[in-house]
């Protein structure tokens, strides 16, 4: 980001949903001295968090508020745009994440937002239910390697085919380590309808609040 008088500052694409209306924002945000500046960028409406990303700096480009410099020599993303596009695919309240939880608290379930079902187990869960020991992820078709969706680069292709293997190793021993500690555990594809995935996170968390009844007082969430 060119700020003037030749000083360049590195800007980020930041993606803000709203519960609400489940509709998402892209903003171009940077710092200079300290001091935070955002500018948005319009309203977006794709599919996944990645597209909403690369559109998002579609959007900057076209609009004239990037400069062009080269990614860092030890980077692995093939360009600047692809490294933000990528770290930026790590965060939470993706669009799917917003639908699916809009639908569980609209049906009347409460709930932890990015939290660690067990806290000493360093996994975080999407959406959890501590009582009912219901853990709901929703997978990225990028990182998670989407058999439908999912598409490897042909930059550093080695790189990350090796990385979405990794991650898909890890979410398997999440899924391990979590049911043997008693959890049940769901994994959604972000790609999932949201009434369907939400209608099977309502009948588990009814079915684990049952078998608590049957075996003590009823808990709140």
């Amino acid at each position: 980001m060119d700020v003037g008088e030749g000083r360049l500052r590195p800007a980020s694409v930041v993606l803000k949903g709203s519960i609400r209306t489940g509709l998402i924002t892209a903003v171009l945000r940077w710092s200079v001295d300290g001091r935070s500046t955002t500018v948005p960028l319009g309203k977006l409406d794709r599919p996944t968090r990645v597209e909403n990303l690369r559109e998002g700096w579609r959007l900057a480009r076209e609009a004239g508020m990037l400069s062009k410099p080269s990614a860092p020599e030890d980077s692995w993303a093939s360009s600047p745009a692809t490294r933000k596009s990528m770290v930026g695919n790590k965060g939470r309240d993706t669009k799917p994440e917003l639908r699916l939880r809009s639908l569980l608290h609209r049906a009347g379930l409460r709930y932890r937002v990015s939290a660690r079902p067990i806290p000493s187990l360093r996994r975080t869960a999407d959406v959890v239910f501590p009582k009912a020991k219901v853990a709901v992820f929703v997978d990225g078709c990028y990182w998670h390697g989407c058999p439908e969706h999912r598409s490897v680069p042909a930059t550093n292709r080695d790189f990350w085919v090796e990385k979405i293997k990794d991650t898909k190793a890890r979410d398997a021993e999440t899924v391990r380590l979590l049911e043997n500690s008693g959890w049940k555990v769901l994994r959604f594809w972000e790609h999932t309808p949201p009434g369907e995935a939400a209608q099977l996170v309502i009948d588990e968390v009814a079915a684990a609040r049952k078998r608590i009844n049957t075996v003590g007082p009823a808990l709140p969430e």
